[in-house]
């Protein structure tokens, strides 16, 4: 038929799938002009090619097919002109994710290449860090188990998913029993903020400061003799211990299944 085409003619012309034509003619979006009621094959004609191109491109900016659909019903420049703007709202947002989630790869990145670094493993050093923010929660911490559930408590009070707690969470032990010698529990969970908004009563800020460190192959279970390691460092250079520990598996079973690659640190401000 002259000026018709069929609908594989069409998906060809415009590089479209079939199933998609089928779809957008059974939800009413796009209807082909003619359908042959002998064989049921539909049938497209040029003066609808506009209407696909319109489809085509307001689908490229990430409208909803009933966004679209509504435009198709009341096209109009105030209409057009209201939706785009509406959509370059959206799209602004969608950037600012894509930012914060480019930012938590690199963040990700830089933590790894930190911890890999195997010639300073087991060695005490003072480093100092600038003022960093966390969402702290007091919880007394005894096994994995509470540790999991700690998390799980974080997670609900910060009302954040899941995914944004991985390689960011620590623990503490207080200042109180780190004089005491007292490593077998944590006081408290931690988690670093990455540009995530959360309430101001579960925010502490972690002086900026010199901190004795150690990075070392294990997991919190491995720490207590750490951290007898650094209490006699800081006792023989006459430091006092500033604040709470701070205590980051830095490489664990979320990146790796080899026990031999997992590497925490612990660090402790001094006065």
């Amino acid at each position: 038929m002259k000026d018709l085409f069929t609908i594989g003619e069409l998906s060809r012309l415009f590089n479209i799938n079939i199933k998609t034509l089928r779809y957008y003619d059974e939800i009413n979006l796009f209807k082909p002009i003619f359908v042959d009621r002998m064989n049921s094959y539909r049938y497209y004609s040029t003066e609808q090619f506009e209407q696909l191109n319109t489809i085509i491109y307001l689908k490229a900016l990430g409208m909803s097919l009933n966004t679209i659909s509504f435009h198709l019903n009341k096209r109009g420049i105030d209409n057009i002109t209201e939706l785009l703007n509406k959509q370059r709202e959206i799209t602004k947002e969608k950037i600012k994710e894509l930012q914060r989630i480019e930012k938590k790869i690199e963040n990700r990145l830089s933590q790894i290449n930190y911890a890999i670094q195997c010639s300073s493993l087991d060695m005490v050093q003072e480093l100092k860090f600038n003022e960093r923010t966390v969402v702290l929660l007091k919880q007394r911490i005894k096994s994995d188990r509470d540790l999991e559930l700690s998390i799980r408590n974080l997670e609900n009070n910060t009302n954040k998913s899941a995914s944004i707690f991985n390689g960011k969470v620590g623990v503490s032990i207080s200042k109180a029993k780190l004089k005491s010698r007292i490593f077998e529990e944590y006081d408290s969970i931690f988690l670093f903020t990455e540009g995530e908004e959360y309430s101001d009563k579960l925010l502490k800020v972690l002086p900026k400061g010199i901190y004795i460190t150690i990075r070392f192959n294990g997991t919190h279970k491995d720490s207590p003799k750490y951290y007898y390691k650094l209490l006699k460092y800081i006792e023989e250079k006459g430091y006092a211990i500033g604040d709470d520990s701070i205590e980051i598996t830095l490489i664990d079973f979320g990146l790796t299944t080899k026990r031999s690659e997992f590497i925490t640190e612990i660090q402790i401000l001094i006065e």
